[in-house]
């Protein structure tokens, strides 16, 4: 009996010794726990600052203001055509055909971040004048599209999906494709062309290896990347946004693939860290390559001299490597 009520005074002593601890947390009375109070509390606000910082950044890079694309079909030059395709877990998104030679390739053009389909009009319409088949569509949260982008990985799955509807068609060359796209519609092309062997040709502006990459210019680019913490926080909120792509390979673990393939890699000098990953995936790439440097890219804030060098160059490349072979549409 003795034993155990000193076995109850000692339980009883640790609860009191337990209970004044965390009264001195509530109500400090000596200047080292004032001290690690107030640390605490401000380790908890930065963390939660952070927390909420990251999430709204990111939030506003996955799901951007979209830019509309709407045009009259029935009047724009070219009769293009309004076509619907599905893309799985999206839903059902439509693009704009524009016919060329019957039988010829057809060239999809993948339009970079926060850009849409109507931007690449022009670029469009001078491959279709050498009669090229031309397609135009919108990445999700992109145009009138719900969704959100996942800086390449999910619009990887949407142009194959849309490569998937046009070899569908009759009235083009089912086995022979052309890609155009610039930063995250690059990064897109080149996924699709290390796996699928109807990519025949592609042109990629701006690449980057891998979309964190991107992810993180474009946290740089929010003003808030200098914040403690917050671009890893950004990085942690978009790989589990992102995880059904976990271990996705980089493009240069695929580029070997590539054999055979005419690629052109465009560097534009006023993205210099784009221009940096574009040239370190044309040093790897195997034959046929070419690379261009430009002063300027972002095509649709080209001025129209630039514009009209840059459709040549685009054009002249498809020309070369995926000439448009096939018979007049009747």
């Amino acid at each position: 009996m003795e034993g155990n009520g000193r076995r109850a005074e000692e339980a009883f002593a640790r609860a009191t010794e337990c209970m004044g601890v965390i009264s001195e947390f509530q109500y400090p009375t000596h200047w080292y726990s004032k001290l690690l109070a107030a640390l605490l509390a401000l380790a908890f606000f930065w963390s939660a600052a952070t927390l909420a910082i990251s999430g709204f950044v990111l939030f506003h890079i996955v799901a951007p203001v979209a830019t509309r694309s709407d045009i009259d079909l029935a009047t724009f030059p070219g009769h293009p055509e309004d076509i619907t395709y599905q893309v799985r877990g999206e839903g059902s998104r439509d693009g704009w055909f524009f016919p060329g030679r019957e039988g010829a390739p057809t060239v999809v053009l993948c339009n970079g971040y926060q850009r849409s389909r109507s931007d690449l009009l022009t670029l469009a319409s001078a491959l279709q004048d050498h009669e090229y088949n031309v397609f135009l569509f919108d990445f999700s949260a992109q145009g009138t599209n719900s969704g959100h982008s996942l800086l390449g990985y999910q619009e990887a799955a949407e142009l194959h999906a849309v490569i998937d509807a046009l070899a569908q068609r009759t009235d083009v060359d089912r086995a022979r494709f052309g890609v155009w796209g610039t930063n995250v519609g690059a990064y897109a092309a080149m996924v699709e062309a290390e796996s699928d062997p109807r990519v025949a040709a592609f042109a990629v502006e701006s690449v980057y290896d891998q979309p964190d990459q991107e992810l993180d210019l474009l946290v740089s680019r929010s003003g808030v990347g200098a914040m403690p913490l917050v671009a890893h926080a950004t990085r942690w909120d978009f790989d589990w946004l992102a995880r059904d792509y976990r271990g996705a390979p980089p493009l240069s673990a695929g580029v070997g693939r590539l054999v055979g393939v005419p690629k052109l890699y465009l560097e534009a000098e006023d993205e210099p860290d784009l221009a940096a990953t574009t040239h370190q995936l044309f040093a790897i790439s195997p034959d046929p390559t070419e690379e261009a440097v430009l002063d300027r890219g972002n095509y649709a804030n080209m001025l129209d001299e630039e514009k009209h060098s840059y459709e040549n160059r685009i054009v002249s490349f498809f020309l070369s490597n995926l000439p448009p072979a096939g018979r007049a549409r009747r």
